[in-house]
């Protein structure tokens, strides 16, 4: 069965650094879409960023763009999101999800942003906090 499992979160000032880590296993790496998405708390989950593994295709909120990085580690099966330039609002918990069978779920992002439904596994989440 596949599994995630997120490390890496912790608090930070604004315009600080950090970069979270989903550990993914049970499953065959290179093919599947994996994404990250938040919660703050009151407010509805949404997508943060996306990768199709194995391929250059990635998508972006338009709240980080510019600002946080996507990408895959081969030798570890982990993909890791750094996050730079971090503002109060990105406070949230951060969790990654994964869809064994990608490239559907990946075509997708040309005509609109991931959505959890997109991912059938998921994990139990990491806290960001942003002090201002």
């Amino acid at each position: 069965q596949a599994q995630v499992e997120e490390s890496g979160g912790g608090s930070v000032q604004a315009g600080g650094s950090l970069t979270l880590s989903c550990a993914a296993s049970g499953f065959s790496f290179n093919g599947a879409s994996m994404a990250w998405f938040r919660q703050a708390p009151g407010k509805q989950r949404e997508v943060v960023a996306a990768i199709y593994i194995g391929s250059a295709r990635t998508f972006y909120s338009d709240s980080v763009k510019g600002r946080f990085i996507i990408a895959q580690d081969n030798a570890k099966t982990t993909i890791n999101l750094q996050k730079n330039n971090l503002k109060p609002d990105d406070t949230a918990m951060y969790y990654c999800a994964v869809q064994v069978d990608g490239m559907g779920t990946s075509a997708a992002w040309n005509c609109r942003p991931p959505k959890s439904a997109d991912f059938r596994y998921g994990g139990q989440g990491t806290q960001v906090t942003v002090s201002s």
